[in-house]
């Protein structure tokens, strides 16, 4: 099973804003009962997003925070591929999602069918095969 992040679930999880950062904790508590093995994987777009806050901010000590959660070597890195950008264009005109967030459920969908995709955003779930956790 991979946990997938959405921008929002790292950013729950890094930043700790109550209660979304002890939701995403014990979520994924929860989830490596049944799965120990349990492995994370985000897109460059989830990066990118959790790198802008302290970067505006001039947060240097958040910004460590996230660079090193990003250089963990089993964290699972799905970039925006033809397939990915072809995917989230068809999701797009099917459950009318954002862009952005287009091309986060098409990430996730690229790992298969064992995934849970974390996100604070209820839209989500209008996408067929996304496995989706709101942590809301």
């Amino acid at each position: 099973m991979i946990a997938f992040f959405d921008a929002s679930a790292l950013i729950y999880l890094i930043e700790g804003r109550e209660p979304f950062g002890s939701r995403v904790r014990d979520e994924l508590a929860a989830m490596t009962k049944p799965h120990p093995r349990l492995g994370a994987a985000m897109s460059r777009l989830s990066w990118l997003e959790c790198r802008v806050g302290p970067m505006k901010a001039n947060d240097a000590a958040t910004l460590a925070v996230y660079d090193a959660f990003f250089a963990q070597p089993d964290l699972r890195w799905v970039e925006l591929s033809k397939d990915v950008v072809e995917l989230a264009a068809a999701i797009r005109v099917r459950h009318g999602l954002r862009t952005p967030d287009a091309l986060q459920a098409a990430s996730c969908l690229q790992l298969g069918a064992e995934h849970v995709f974390l996100t604070g955003d209820t839209a989500f779930r209008r996408v067929a095969g996304l496995q989706v956790t709101v942590l809301t």
